[in-house]
């Protein structure tokens, strides 16, 4: 018949301050583990005769915490299979315990009882040594399992199980993520007991400065400055919150989704400008940009009382999993092509009911050019459409006529119509040679640019201005322009 594990704490501090029921377990128990000999109790219990068998070797032949855990879970069940026995753990058996966690979760499949008993945590004497009062919030992490992304470092924050040197360095540079190597932590070591040390240091020294033991914690007391949390998403949804409110900006108060639609196109190309001009820094300032789009959008929907930020988030996220299930469920894509086909059929399911003509699904909203290729693509989908180039460079010079007869007849109704049809072959043209027909023009009219500003820089220097040239004197300039930009000489441009 399967036995009994009696898990018992063996608190904060020494002998003294064990109750008398789990200093009883300990000294009556036929079999009797401990977690680590590393603790202040064991001295006393040595002192007293009483047997005990550790499991600090195992800490010694793993190389990961996990395997450590799994191998002491596993030993103890194996035991308790045969006969009661009473497990030990440091501080309070259901406080950053993931042992006792284990044998909680199986110890009921194998049929064997598991009982929990006293033990003091070492959160109480910590939360004296440190005079902090955890009301004022509080949160409690794991050195192992520290995710930089839900740090709440607005509150009381404690990190247990700061073992050796190697998990105090991975701590540090969790913490660096979100704060300044100055910010100044406190370094607990044995609390409650006779050999506690409270030790104050900037951050950037916390796996230096002082050896750490498995009685160590790291204390990160609250962040009072908001600039040090600009990084963070709550904090930059109060900005937004704040601009919107009556005691913020004016402008911002006014906006409308209607009226900020074209910031949010003039945003996405300058993001593509800093793509384009591999600016790193351009780029991380354009990106926020986009996101202010979206936090501003979100906003104005939380303040109609329609739908908030969260809600945008949730719908992103719930889209992503559910498009991606060769990465979130069970299904296989061979390459980047079938994942795009995946992709496809998925929304396609999701949508529903197909709208009465392929031309209805094309966004309205889209910029003209983006709209060409985009009707192109869906005329595409059922056949409609060339299947080499050939024939749509032919279409084009045959456009170009058309364009050019109206223009001889002098036509303005016929010559808007004809530049119409140029511009849309054109973009059909770029799609079948695989070239973003937006893109292409964008860097066409940076290009213009970038060799304009050269020509007013020659002309200046020379002591002249543009508008008092001849045209082939400008046409001179613009060669010069293009060769001096492709050669990448220094010009502010």
């Amino acid at each position: 018949m399967a036995g009994k594990i009696t898990i018992v704490g063996l608190g904060a501090g020494d002998l003294d301050q064990l109750s008398l029921g789990v200093y009883k377990r300990l000294k009556e128990a036929p079999f009797l583990f401990l977690r680590t000999k590393e603790h202040p109790v064991v001295r006393d219990l040595e002192r007293e005769g009483i047997a005990f068998e550790t499991f600090d070797p195992i800490y010694k032949e793993s190389e990961r915490f996990e395997d450590v855990y799994e191998t002491i879970a596993g030993r103890l069940l194996r035991q308790a299979a045969q006969s009661d026995i009473v497990y030990a753990v440091p501080g309070h058996p259901m406080v950053a315990e993931k042992t006792v966690q284990l044998l909680l979760e199986r110890a009921g499949e194998k049929g064997i009882e598991v009982k929990i008993e006293g033990g003091q945590s070492f959160l109480d004497p910590l939360f004296a040594a440190l005079k902090i009062d955890p009301i004022e919030g509080f949160a409690f992490f794991d050195a192992l399992d520290l995710d930089p992304d839900h740090l709440p470092l607005d509150r009381h924050l404690i990190i247990c199980q700061v073992y050796d040197a190697f998990v105090a360095s991975e701590v540090k540079l969790t913490l660096l993520e979100h704060l300044p190597p100055e910010y100044e932590i406190v370094i607990a070591k044995a609390v409650g007991s006779v050999d506690e040390t409270i030790t104050r240091l900037p951050l950037y020294e916390l796996d230096r400065a002082v050896h750490v033991d498995n009685l160590t914690s790291v204390y990160v007391p609250p962040v009072k400055d908001e600039a040090l949390l600009n990084h963070t998403f709550p904090r930059l949804r109060k900005v937004i919150q704040k601009l919107r409110s009556p005691e913020g900006c004016p402008w911002d108060r006014e906006q409308t989704h209607r009226s900020l639609r074209k910031y949010l196109l003039e945003e996405a190309f300058e993001v593509i400008e800093a793509i384009d001009d591999e600016d790193d820094d351009h780029l991380i300032e354009e990106l926020g940009d986009v996101l202010l789009q979206v936090m501003l959008h979100a906003q104005i929907g939380e303040d109609e009382g329609y739908f908030n930020i969260y809600d945008v988030i949730r719908s992103l996220t719930d889209k992503m999993i559910r498009r991606h299930p060769h990465v979130f469920g069970e299904a296989v894509a061979a390459d980047a092509e079938d994942v795009k086909r995946r992709w496809s059929a998925i929304k396609e399911r999701e949508k529903g009911a197909r709208p009465d003509s392929l031309m209805d699904e094309v966004n309205r909203a889209l910029p003209p050019l983006m709209k060409a290729l985009e009707i192109q693509k869906k005329a595409a989908k059922v056949g409609f459409d060339w299947d080499q180039a050939e024939p749509v460079w032919e279409k084009i010079v045959e456009e170009l006529e058309e364009w050019r007869k109206e223009a001889d007849n002098g036509n303005r109704e016929g010559m808007e119509e004809e530049c119409g049809d140029v511009l849309f072959s054109v973009v059909n043209l770029a799609r079948k040679l695989g070239i973003d027909p937006t893109l292409a023009l964008d860097g066409t009219n940076r290009k213009f640019s970038r060799r304009f500003k050269a020509m007013e820089q020659m002309a200046k220097s020379d002591g002249r201005d543009l508008t008092a040239m001849r045209p082939e004197e400008m046409e001179r300039l613009w060669t010069r322009a293009k060769e001096i930009i492709a050669k990448k000489k220094d010009f502010d441009v």
